[in-house]
């Protein structure tokens, strides 16, 4: 039987926690660092958050600070961290699920059925089994590459090609190279895998699984559930939105696209629209960005990708729902619809917590950080909301923030990544009823 509805939240929390806790003190032995002396506190304890969250901000190079163990200690994280939250999210999606229909079914009924085991062993075995087989896919292809293009022979084009696939399907945005992929900015035997993983893990293993199930089937007549449906339409909608603001913007920045031919522009827009849906990888200069992009990133990474998956920020599912939610508000409609479904109040309520708390901890954070370090503001926002976003883009400025400024991004990290999980769930399990309901009154709004 499962404990009190708190419990799977605090499970969570408690649980990336302890990894944060072990790589942080992994990092800070001097066999972690290529030097051979000991990191400093606050630098490992942020690089463990920061892959424990599966985020991507650094605030040391990784391939030239870290030894090989140091880097295999960080790999080690992100995998922990993207296959724990894809994991835990999807069971307590379903724990949810199952609560819920449970209440619909017998409305007298309080107490909560625990799961299956058997629900619970496929569900876990179907998110490691789909990671791992999209990982040694990418793997494979980059290691190729590296090994044919580029002459990385032997083990380290091996090493080169599991190490960016792992964080690549991770959205982790951990890079062996100090200008992350700069280099191979317009190499499509590059980009293109590393792509193609991040949206895989950016999705969600829900939506993963309910379109290869729908793959496998000989008939095409199965009808997707409302989240996939959701997920899917305004994933693809802000990834066109993304890929052609990116590219129109920086179509002539002499930083970013202006040096490059035509198809070489679209591929880097192409990749630079995706990537801040919380990959944190980066092909050109951020801080060479426009502001216009930048506030375009901002708004990207702080949405993020899907539910259970390896992205970060609110997720699009709430994105979309605030949508709807306004549009009904609009017409004037009693109640909201979602493609063809009604919305439930309680939903609406939770999409709209998560959303004011998520834009609560931006502005807070970028108020603490303007006044630590004084620096634009521009930049500033955009390390928060990278970090909220658990992204990883940055224009520069993480290797100048103060101790005290990376503690705040390491909490904002924390948050950002646990939050909308923890946020959700609880807000899911702890539905209560009233015994009395005070006289309504109708303050004026707007």
């Amino acid at each position: 039987m499962l404990p009190s509805p708190h419990h799977p939240a605090r499970l969570v929390v408690l649980g990336f926690g302890a990894a944060t806790l072990v790589g942080t003190l992994l990092l800070m032995l001097p066999v972690a660092a290529e030097s051979r002396t000991a990191t400093a506190p606050v630098t490992a304890l942020f690089t463990a958050v920061s892959a424990v969250c599966v985020t991507g901000l650094v605030v040391v190079d990784t391939e030239s600070h870290w030894s090989l163990f140091g880097e295999l200690v960080v790999l080690g994280l992100i995998q922990i961290g993207g296959l724990g939250i894809m994991t835990l999210a999807s069971l307590l999606g379903l724990l949810v699920a199952r609560r819920m229909g449970l209440r619909m079914q017998l409305i007298a009924q309080s107490e909560t059925k625990a799961l299956r085991l058997g629900e619970s062993r496929r569900v876990v075995i179907g998110v490691i089994r789909m990671s791992l087989v999209v990982e040694a896919i990418t793997a494979i292809a980059l290691t190729l590459r590296f090994v044919f293009g580029y002459d990385q022979g032997g083990w380290h084009g091996v090493y080169l090609g599991v190490f960016h696939a792992v964080s690549a399907y991770n959205n982790a945005g951990f890079a062996l190279y100090q200008d992350s992929l700069m280099g191979y900015a317009t190499d499509p035997w590059i980009i293109v895998p590393i792509t193609v993983a991040l949206v895989l893990g950016g999705l969600g293993f829900p939506v993963l699984f309910e379109v290869g199930r729908w793959l496998r089937r000989r008939t095409r007549d199965h009808r997707w559930t409302l989240h996939t449906r959701l997920t899917l339409w305004t994933y693809f909608a802000l990834a066109v939105f993304g890929i052609v603001a990116v590219t129109a913007f920086e179509w002539s920045n002499p930083g970013t696209l202006g040096p490059l031919g035509s198809l070489q522009k679209l591929l880097v827009g192409g990749f630079h629209g995706l990537s801040p849906r919380t990959a944190g990888f980066n092909s050109v200069d951020v801080g060479a960005m426009h502001s216009s992009t930048l506030l375009v990133n901002d708004i990207l990474m702080f949405i993020g990708g899907g539910s259970a998956g390896t992205a970060g920020g609110i997720k699009v599912t709430t994105f979309a729902l605030l949508a709807f939610v306004i549009a009904a508000e609009i017409r004037g409609e009693p109640t909201v619809h979602v493609l063809d479904r009604k919305l439930a109040a309680p939903v609406q309520r939770q999409a709209i917590t998560v959303a004011l708390l998520g834009v609560g901890a931006v502005v807070v954070g970028t108020l603490t950080l303007l006044t630590i370090t004084g620096m634009d503001l521009d930049a500033v926002l955009f390390e928060v909301v990278s970090a909220f976003g658990t992204v990883g883009l940055s224009t520069g400025i993480t290797a100048a923030i103060p101790d005290s400024g990376l503690i705040v991004l390491v909490a904002l990290m924390f948050l950002g990544r646990l939050g909308p999980i923890t946020l959700a769930t609880a807000l899911a399990l702890r539905d209560r009823g009233r015994r009395y309901e005070l006289p309504e009154e109708r303050p004026i709004v707007g």
